[in-house]
């Protein structure tokens, strides 16, 4: 195995409740993230975005990594890794020192922020992320970049993400297990943002829900900061749930008919539309009217939608008690593998009261008919932020094979043969 120093390889991993993605990209000259390698095994041994059963997870993990490596044809030493879970905290916090010269510098802005996230945090828990939301100088609010503007006292306000250190440890331990080094830890919603939303929306005001089987991880932004950010323990696996017992369907069919046939909004369903649900036990399938499953499943997206709108109105509420933009002009995105499923925007759009659209991917080359849709927005969004935030990820990649191996190798990854 040899280093190959003209490429510049990261990696992405989401470990989520019910899938585990490893995505490869290569960081074109003119910035944009070239796809070369996929892996992705169901997730076995998760539960809501924290680990249940370390030998299961590593399991599953080692086999998605496999077939990145096998798609990209490199060795993956290190990667981004997406986290989840109830046990993710937010909170906005101010700091506030002088400046220390007549300009401000970078080392200002260091100083301000390092005060801003100065505070007491539970001690089982560890700051993700420091997120700037604006600065002031003197009596001059509303400072997107304050480097090289004068003044005597500068102050700055961010968004804190904090996480319970041994559910995060968990998950590190996963990686290490198949040899992986984590460069950096990134709250899954926060991964999404970067892969579906643009910079308009972020400033008009929008809400991502990131809809995956065990949670629903969301982030608000408005005036182009991130202002609010939670978790949902309850997302997509309470649907199939709810087929599997209605139906009496095993659940891994119950997910296959929710994704295949599943509405979340029933009068859009034909009455004439008839599926095929298998049974337990060896008793025979049975045919049933599509529009009875969309009875099923309405409710549950109606409720989990619900929630998230609940907690945007709470969000909204203290935002401008506070005189900041609240307003989420650019709508609501949902992303999420369970968000590809038919008439989810009309629901959602009833549930919110606002535009509401689908977040694909965007900004990406390479394999895009794979990782295009909303089940690789956290994936793909590591890359995007791996990208802004790489230097000390180091990604060996082995000597390229023939050109006749490479196809027969993908060739054989297309029809699942490993």
């Amino acid at each position: 195995m040899t280093k190959t120093p003209d490429r510049n390889l990261i990696v992405g991993l989401d470990i989520g409740t019910t899938k585990i993605a490893v995505l490869v990209g290569e960081v074109l000259p003119d910035g944009e993230v070239n796809i070369v390698g996929l892996g992705t095994h169901a997730a076995k041994g998760m539960d809501k975005g924290g680990v249940n059963d370390l030998e299961s997870v590593v399991k599953s993990l080692q086999r998605a990594v496999e077939e990145a490596e096998m798609m990209a044809q490199c060795h993956i030493s290190s990667v981004f890794l997406g986290i989840s879970g109830k046990h993710i905290e937010c909170r906005n916090e101010k700091g506030i020192v002088p400046i220390s010269d007549e300009e401000v510098t970078q080392d200002d802005v260091d100083n301000v922020i390092h005060t801003a996230k100065s505070v007491r945090l539970p001690e089982e828990h560890r700051v993700l992320h420091v997120i700037p939301q604006e600065y002031s100088i003197d009596y001059q609010e509303g400072i997107k970049n304050p480097i090289g503007l004068s003044g005597v006292r500068m102050g700055a306000k961010v968004h804190l993400i904090t996480c319970h250190n041994d559910m995060a440890r968990n998950i590190e331990k996963c990686v290490e297990r198949v040899g992986l080094k984590v460069d950096q830890i990134i709250f899954s919603a926060l991964a999404s943002s970067y892969a579906v939303l643009t910079d308009d929306e972020k400033e008009l005001g929008v809400c991502v829900v990131d809809i995956g089987g065990g949670t629903m991880d969301i982030a608000i932004f408005t005036g182009g900061a991130l202002r609010y950010s939670k978790v949902i323990p309850y997302a997509g696996q309470a649907v199939t749930s709810d087929i599997a017992y209605a139906f009496g369907t095993p659940p891994v069919d119950a997910e296959a008919i929710k994704m295949r046939y599943g509405c979340a909004l029933g009068r859009l369903v034909s009455k004439e539309d008839t599926i095929e649900v298998p049974s337990v036990g060896g008793r025979p399938a049975r045919s049933l009217q599509r529009q009875t499953l969309a009875e099923v499943i309405e409710p549950r997206y109606t409720e989990l939608l619900g929630m998230v709108h609940d907690e945007i109105m709470r969000v909204q509420s203290e935002l401008r008690s506070q005189g900041i933009k609240h307003q989420l002009a650019a709508g609501v995105v949902l992303t999420g593998g369970a968000a590809e499923i038919e008439g989810i925007v009309e629901c959602a759009e009833q549930v919110f009261q606002c535009q509401v659209r689908i977040g694909h991917p965007t900004n990406i080359r390479g394999l895009t008919d794979y990782v295009e849709a909303p089940a690789y927005a956290t994936a793909v969004g590591l890359l995007q932020y791996g990208k802004l935030h790489q230097g000390q990820t180091v990604v060996d990649v082995r000597e390229k094979a023939s050109v006749t191996g490479w196809f027969k190798r993908v060739t054989n990854w297309l029809k699942g043969e490993f």
